[in-house]
Order: structure tokens, then C-alpha cells, then sequence
């Protein structure tokens, strides 16, 4: 895959998808904490084949198509057909967890879009999926879909491994090889959304939904959901 880019756009590529982005990504852990309090996840090996999964079947056939919508809709200036998409992401979430984790960081980030004036078509009382907004960001920012998808996935696997190296725990080290080794998995999610058209849009994980919706009543707990 190549990229072709400015490096105004890239800047704020880099600020978009940081860890430092006040948007409160690393609360959620997506049901990880709970498989990994039942065991379904206990080593590096098991980490990469939940994350990995889950880049391949659920960013890269919702999030990462939804975000190309958008960003159409978007260069467009068409309102009501970004509205439309919006409810499509939430519809997509699974559980009420993962509907919650989607749309506190679009709150999240919709504060901080409209400190940084740029406009969104959203009321601020509205459930607002964060790729929506994100995708709203990397147009305004003059970003090409590929660039803004790969931000999006990497913050993303960012997240979950540093979930992954609380809750397993793991190392520093091990953590940096997942990241490394679920690198290629990203492009591959890229090149998969370009094929996903919108009425195929769509995931189905069964076992982390039921992680998801069962982390709510985990006795003991460091994320969110």
C-alpha cells in the first residue's frame, strides 16, 4: 500500500491518532478484561489472535468502510446522508458496552472538534459514533481515505494492546512485538474495507459480544467496558 501525503496532513494524522488525544480510548478494553478473567485470553499468542480476529472481521468490515462513507459524504457536504451512516455504525455495535464505548469517545471528541471550530452536523445531545467524527476530522485536515484509515486502525490496536499489557499482563517488549506482528493485519484490513460495500457492512462476534455484555457485572474491574 502506498500512501501519498503532505506533511500538514500527516501532522495531523499523528495528532488524530495519538494516545494523547483526550478521547478516552484506553478505558475500554472491549470485553478483553472479562476473557481474560475467564481465561479465553492468557498469553501473547491468545492477545494476537483476539485482536488480530477482530481487526479482520469487525474494523475492517464496519468501522473502516463506515469511515470511507463518510468521508465521502463528507467531501460532499451532504448532511443527511452522514447522519444516515452515523446510525449505521452504532447499529453495529453489538451491546450496549460496546455501543457506550463507541459513543463516549464521539463525545469525546465532538468537544473537541468544536473547540478547534471545526463544524460537525451533529446536535450536542445526539449519540455520535466516534468514526463518524473521526472521519469528519480527516476530511477537514485534507487527509486521503487510506491515510485516515490507517490512523484510525492503528490507534485502535494501540489501545487494545496497552489493555493487553495491563490485564495479561505483558511485558513492554512483548507488547512492542504484538504491534509489530499485527502490523501486515492492518494493510490487509484496509484493502479488505475498499471491497466492503454499504449493505454489506456488517460483523458478527459472537464470543466477544458476550464478553462485552458480561464485562458490565465482572466483580472486579479497570476498564469501562
Amino acid at each position: 500500500m502506498v500512501i501519498v501525503t503532505t506533511e500538514a496532513s500527516l501532522l495531523r494524522l499523528l495528532q488524530l491518532s495519538s494516545v494523547s488525544l483526550p478521547v478516552g480510548g484506553y478505558a475500554f478494553s472491549q470485553g478483553m478484561e472479562y476473557a481474560i478473567d475467564l481465561g479465553w485470553v492468557k498469553n501473547k499468542a491468545n492477545v494476537s489472535d483476539w485482536v488480530g480476529l477482530q481487526i479482520q472481521q469487525s474494523v475492517a468490515r464496519v468501522d473502516l468502510p463506515v469511515l470511507r462513507l463518510c468521508m465521502d459524504a463528507a467531501q460532499q457536504e451532504n448532511t443527511v446522508r452522514l447522519l444516515e451512516l452515523n446510525d449505521l455504525a452504532l447499529a453495529c455495535r453489538e451491546t450496549k458496552e460496546l455501543r457506550l464505548n463507541d459513543t463516549a469517545m464521539g463525545e469525546a471528541l465532538s468537544r473537541l472538534m468544536r473547540s478547534l471550530e471545526i463544524d460537525t452536523p451533529f446536535e450536542r445531545s445526539e449519540d455520535i459514533s466516534f468514526v463518524t467524527l473521526f472521519a469528519i476530522a480527516a476530511h477537514h485536515w485534507k487527509m486521503d481515505f487510506d491515510l485516515a484509515a490507517l490512523g484510525f486502525t492503528w490507534s485502535w490496536l494501540e489501545n487494545q494492546i496497552a489493555a493487553a499489557t495491563k490485564l495479561v499482563p505483558l511485558g513492554q517488549t512483548q507488547a512492542q512485538a504484538l504491534l509489530g506482528e499485527l502490523q501486515g493485519d492492518i494493510q490487509q484490513a484496509i484493502a479488505l474495507s475498499l471491497t466492503i460495500e454499504e449493505d454489506r457492512i456488517g460483523a458478527g462476534l459472537p464470543t466477544i459480544a458476550i464478553a462485552s455484555a458480561q464485562h458490565e457485572t465482572q466483580y472486579s474491574r479497570l476498564f469501562r467496558s
